[in-house]
């Protein structure tokens, strides 16, 4: 089919066409750039059209009327001189509203809905509610854009009422709801009009919360907790406007002789993320735990790891081989070791259960082999 997309270069637009590029459709690409000949050509050919293009922060209150209004009227001409497609509109929820963005959205809904009257082609109308996600614009029609944008620059955020309630959709569950009505299975709402799905409701001050919170989590390591989807999404959408100079950052590393130890994550619930690196011929560990247990991979070098179950004096050894990852549990009751054999640095990749709690740590001092002393301890 050739798809046409209108606003092709917006914040949904980029995200629709980045999807349907991966399909075998003809794209046609329109935004403010494409000459009129352009835009009639594609009209013309046009199987399918995504509306998304229109104006919402004009310098002149007349642009809603010629950018929304009158450019919706004269794409319908052109596509009822053509094959007549089904057409998309991504509108706004403020189409129910008597200001001048509401009233020339609407009246552009109400021309597509008489272009599918007279032509019996299906059509689809969305009001949606705020948008948000990547590619959104900050400081343009986008709240949570913009919060991000400030806040992973450590620039100032003003909400003047932080309780006001914001009602969301994502870009990724707008683009899967539009991939739906291209093959003629819309979620229909209320009064005629599509839906997105689902719709998340948050205050103010909870996102800018939760944002702040995703940003200060390179220092305290805690990721948040992604098992809500909002949190998920928003997250998402922070790390998409986190500046380029800015994607990497070092963590905090203990080191001494023996190598070093750097914690990488700490999650609500499921424990942290470490790095440990040994040099040749140390041994660390030598302790055990009560709950918390542990997988360990070794990713480079060689080496072994030991267990003995705490009162017993049976030793169980593990060779590792970083060309050849294996993961190894640690489970609790058991003290344990592990040795660098090789000639070169070992790294290991360690999950422990447990996020390290100096005040309560569960870590308890027991050599696995008492006749070697402890070697490195």
């Amino acid at each position: 089919m050739n798809l046409l997309i209108t606003g092709a270069n917006g914040f949904m637009g980029k995200n629709l066409a980045a999807t349907l590029r991966h399909g075998d459709d003809r794209l046609w690409l329109a935004d403010v750039d494409t000459t009129e000949s352009d835009l009639e050509r594609m009209a013309k050919e046009a199987d399918f059209v995504f509306h998304l293009a229109g104006v919402n922060r004009p310098k002149d209150e007349a642009e809603f009327q010629t950018g929304n209004t009158d450019f919706t009227v004269r794409l319908l001409n052109l596509l009822e001189s053509g094959k007549k497609p089904p057409v998309l509109m991504s509108g706004s929820i403020q189409a129910a509203l008597d200001n001048p963005y509401g009233l020339s959205k609407r009246h552009a809904e109400e021309a597509i809905r008489a272009y599918g009257a007279r032509t019996g082609t299906p059509v689809y109308l969305y009001r949606l509610p705020n948008a948000f996600g990547k590619w959104s614009r900050p400081n343009y029609n986008s709240a949570v854009a913009t919060f991000c944008y400030n806040i992973a620059r450590e620039l100032p955020v003003t909400i003047s009422d932080p309780a006001r309630v914001m009602h969301l959709v994502y870009i990724d569950d707008i683009v899967a709801e539009f991939l739906r009505a291209l093959w003629g299975n819309p979620t229909r709402g209320e009064s005629g009009f599509c839906r997105v799905l689902p719709q998340h409701a948050a205050t103010l001050g909870q996102i800018v919360t939760l944002i702040e919170g995703f940003h200060s989590s390179r220092e305290t390591l805690l990721l948040p907790d992604q098992r809500d989807e909002l949190t998920r999404k928003l997250f998402a959408t922070y790390q998409s406007f986190l500046p380029p100079e800015g994607f990497a950052y070092r963590p905090r590393t203990h080191a001494d002789r023996r190598g070093s130890f750097t914690e990488l994550l700490h999650t609500v619930g499921y424990g942290q993320m470490s790095v440990n690196v040994q040099k040749p011929g140390v041994v660390k560990g030598e302790h055990w735990h009560h709950t918390k247990h542990e997988k360990f991979v070794v990713v480079a070098g060689r080496g072994v790891i030991r267990f003995r179950k705490v009162w017993e004096d049976e030793v169980t050894e593990v060779f590792v081989d970083g060309a050849e990852p294996a993961v190894v549990d640690i489970p609790p009751g058991y003290t344990h070791n592990i040795e660098n054999l090789g000639d070169t640095d070992m790294v290991t990749l360690m999950w422990a259960s447990e996020i390290f709690d100096p005040e309560g740590p569960d870590t308890f001092h027991l050599l696995v082999t008492p006749e070697d002393g402890g070697r490195n301890g």
